[in-house]
């Protein structure tokens, strides 16, 4: 299945540390790493940390709730004061809310209200009936909890991730810039050298957006809390004010869940899954991310397979622009959409990027240039770290102490491997150490 994904067009494959067991993480990235180099594509691998969040105690039978019901939340050790009473994992919880504030179970399955807060406990009446399970997610849309930045299992699961060398470790629930410090220190004390995926998931996150942008590598919008902790009709907009905020930044961006929700069962998604998806990429984010769907859903293939081909279709459409409204600061930046623009210009152009550290062919991603980027660098890292960058195929090439070797050798493999035509048209953007210093260049030759 894993092979099937990765053909499918899989670029990056989620761990969620939320439910994976270390052994299995040691098991399944070299295995993901096989694959990808059987398939001959670079793939990455993101460590999603727990983080921490709140959740219920275990019950023995699922807790059936009618409207009007109350319902206990205890700290653990505690005795139960009425019948529907289960415990909560983080004993900070009475200090930090209030009577009157909403309460939600399960990603907004069951909706409470607070009505008393005691030292060890609170009571809240159910404003819906449903069934409230074991180790349910609860949110608290508007109340600023004192939770840590990282819990003792994300310290356990930073060293696996470190020890797995994996590309990519998601933070959860970060709230400000120092909680982003506080993960690549941490990972960076573990021996790992990951990047930063920052996740936004409520609304103290939104208040210090450009600062957890400018401290992050790549962002995440966490749909799933974040719709819960806010207005779900402010949503939207949330969605494409963070996404257009990377663009000008410059940071990557991935939009992640619910997004062919229904095909965990359905081989057909819905009409309106089929235009979130179009609408994201659309918005020119960098990736679409599939959750359920591919964990425990019926149809994971399927599912990698028609975001692909929406992606596609809709990238050929063209986009919103806000690769266009990039802050360039630097002379590199510029030389950067300087060559993206010539290569645009140019009919059936590519654009050809060599780079050691990858910085280069991020750059020009977030440019959303219409052209194929073509990076090529002699770190396999650096591969690695392409994976989350919209619209790059990355190549482990050595790169000659005469740049135009190097391009030389790049264009043979584009033409013996990957089908490009002899006299296509390519925009060379580089900075490649010449003579013992850096020259940022762009060429123009044709394959």
């Amino acid at each position: 299945m894993l092979r099937k994904l990765v053909e499918a067009g899989a670029d990056v494959f989620r761990l969620n540390m939320s439910h994976a067991r270390h052994e299995w993480c040691r098991e399944i990235v070299p295995r993901i790493r096989a694959i990808s180099e059987e398939a001959g594509r670079t793939v990455g691998v993101l460590f999603d940390l727990q983080g921490p969040s709140i959740r219920t105690g275990d019950v023995g039978e699922k807790i059936a709730l009618t409207k009007g019901d109350l319902v206990e939340f205890r700290v653990e050790g505690s005795a139960s004061q009425i019948e529907k009473s289960t415990t909560v994992n983080y004993p900070g919880l009475m200090s930090d809310v209030s009577e009157g504030n909403e309460l939600t179970v399960d990603n907004g399955e069951l909706l409470m209200k607070i009505e008393k807060v005691s030292e060890d406990r609170i009571l809240c009446q159910a404003l819906t009936s449903g069934e409230m399970g074991s180790r349910r997610h609860i949110n608290l849309p508007g109340v600023r909890l004192n939770l840590p930045a990282l819990t003792e299992k994300d310290h356990a699961d930073i060293k696996v991730a470190a020890e797995c060398q994996t590309d990519y470790i998601a933070g959860s629930f970060v709230r400000d810039a120092s909680h982003v410090r506080e993960l690549r220190d941490t990972q960076k004390a573990a021996g790992g050298n990951a990047q930063i995926v920052s996740k936004l998931e409520d609304q103290e996150a939104m208040k210090h957006l450009d600062d957890i942008i400018r401290e992050s590598d790549v962002i995440m919008v966490a749909r799933g809390d974040l719709g819960i902790e806010v207005y779900v009709e402010e949503l939207p907009i949330i969605q494409r004010k963070i996404i257009k905020r990377c663009h000008q930044i410059g940071r990557r961006v991935i939009v992640a869940t619910h997004m062919l929700e229904s095909m965990i069962e359905s081989p057909t998604p819905t009409r309106a899954e089929v235009t979130d998806v179009s609408n994201a990429v659309y918005e020119e984010t960098d990736a679409i991310m599939l959750s359920g769907e591919t964990t425990v859903g019926k149809y994971p293939v399927r599912c990698v397979e028609l975001m692909d081909r929406v992606a596609l279709r809709i990238e050929r459409s063209r986009g919103l622009g806000y690769g266009g409204e990039a802050v360039l600061n630097t002379e590199k930046q510029k030389t950067i959409k300087a060559a993206v623009g010539l290569a645009d210009s140019l009919f059936g152009a590519l654009l050809l990027v060599f780079t050691k550290s990858g910085k280069t062919a991020h750059r020009a991603a977030l440019l959303r240039p219409r052209s194929e980027i073509f990076a090529f660098t002699p770190e396999a890292e650096t591969c690695q770290t392409l994976t989350l960058s919209r619209g790059v195929k990355s190549f482990q090439i050595a790169f000659s102490k005469l740049p135009r070797e190097t391009i030389s050798a790049a264009v043979e493999l584009l033409r013996t491997h990957h089908g490009v035509e002899q006299g296509t048209p390519l925009v060379v953007v580089s900075d490649i150490l010449h003579q013992d210093h850096a020259v940022d260049s762009i060429l123009l030759v044709h394959a």
